[in-house]
């Protein structure tokens, strides 16, 4: 009698290691059983002639199922005194949106110490203002502080709710939704959250992710939250969500309902400045190994500097603007072989932008 094909051998190989990643993974006991209902799914396609297919498809749950975090989360630090620091480190002036944050981190810190195993709901902060005015930044500054992974999940121009919620596997070319992928991404499942511009999603599709918002929110639904191509309910209690936002008009009340709104301040032209010269400049100088005493700025190009053109909430403007000041005074200092740079109103119109 002859022995397998060696193709027969390769599907067998194929099915088994299937079935060994599954178990190495260390799924849920529920999980477990539908990603094996799909390998034995898998192993009757043999007899129908679909095998190929039908293998790419469960390879690629299975592999999904894999990657989500279902019982690794990191620790939390609690440092108060930490946290205030990298909050000035990052941040210029802004004291009652920092105090707010600390605030947050104070009730992190007072919930562990009363109740260790007890899973904080931590309210959601929306921080609301104009370009440039630090919202994300502050997110990013939350999660250095806190010592957790970030997952940021724009919503620009996001058009469908199936990009938060995913595809259901019935379509060819389906996948998780952005949500399940920033968990994959992050590697655990208490990660910050941070849902950035939640008013920007096209008008179309605003009622179904405004919907789907609610859900994320909401720390009654959130705990059994279902991605369309997981199927499974993924527990996202432990995960701390941010929101940002340029204005709340396009926000849904229920939505709003559910999230503390922070308003943030714009800069004055003598706050840019003090940012500008303590944070802009000397991480400019840090990526181009520059030294702080290399490039010299006139006194009086400040208000040029700062306003290019006009009022500006925010410091965006401000930051392309030294950068590329820093650019063109290092091409010059290599061209010309030059030790230091003067800019001031003489040559200004070589480094400022004229508009």
């Amino acid at each position: 009698m002859a022995g397998p094909s060696n193709n027969q051998q390769v599907i067998v190989q194929e099915i088994n290691q299937l079935k060994q990643k599954v178990v190495a993974a260390k799924l849920p006991a529920a999980v477990q059983e539908k990603a094996a209902r799909d390998i034995v799914s898998l192993e009757r396609s043999l007899d129908f002639g679909n095998y190929d297919e039908k293998y790419e498809m469960v390879t690629r749950y299975v592999e999904w199922l894999t990657r989500i975090p279902w019982n690794k989360e990191t620790q939390d630090r609690l440092d108060i005194n930490e946290a205030r620091a990298i909050f000035d480190m990052h941040h210029y002036g802004m004291k009652e949106v920092k105090d707010r944050f600390l605030e947050y981190i104070s009730m992190l810190n007072l919930q562990k110490r009363q109740d260790p195993n007890k899973t904080f709901r931590a309210p959601i902060l929306l921080l609301v203002g104009l370009v440039g005015t630090g919202k994300t930044t502050f997110a990013y500054s939350l999660a250095e502080a806190l010592g957790r992974f970030i997952v940021r999940i724009p919503f620009g121009g996001m058009n469908s709710s199936r990009e938060l919620r995913g595809w259901s596997r019935l379509h060819l070319e389906a996948e998780p939704g952005k949500v399940v992928k920033g968990l994959a991404e992050a590697g655990v499942r208490n990660p910050i959250i941070l849902l950035d511009e939640i008013d920007r999603c096209t008008e179309d599709a605003r009622m179904d992710i405004m919907g789907v918002l609610v859900e994320l929110l909401d720390p009654a639904q959130n705990q059994a939250f279902v991605d369309n191509y997981i199927d499974y309910p993924i527990d996202l209690s432990r995960a701390i969500f941010l929101a940002t936002a340029n204005n709340t008009t396009n926000i849904a009340t229920a939505v709003m309902d559910r999230m503390e709104k922070i308003s943030m301040p714009s800069y004055s032209d003598e706050e840019k400045k003090m940012i500008a010269k303590n944070y802009t400049l000397p991480k400019l100088f840090a990526q181009t190994g520059l030294k702080p005493d290399q490039i010299h700025i006139e006194e009086e190009l400040w208000p040029q500097i700062i306003r290019p053109l006009g009022y500006d909430m925010g410091i965006r403007t401000l930051e392309r603007t030294l950068d590329n000041l820093v650019r063109k005074a290092v091409r010059i200092m290599v061209e010309r072989g030059y030790n230091e740079i003067y800019v001031n109103r003489q040559n200004a119109k070589i480094f400022l932008p004229q508009y």
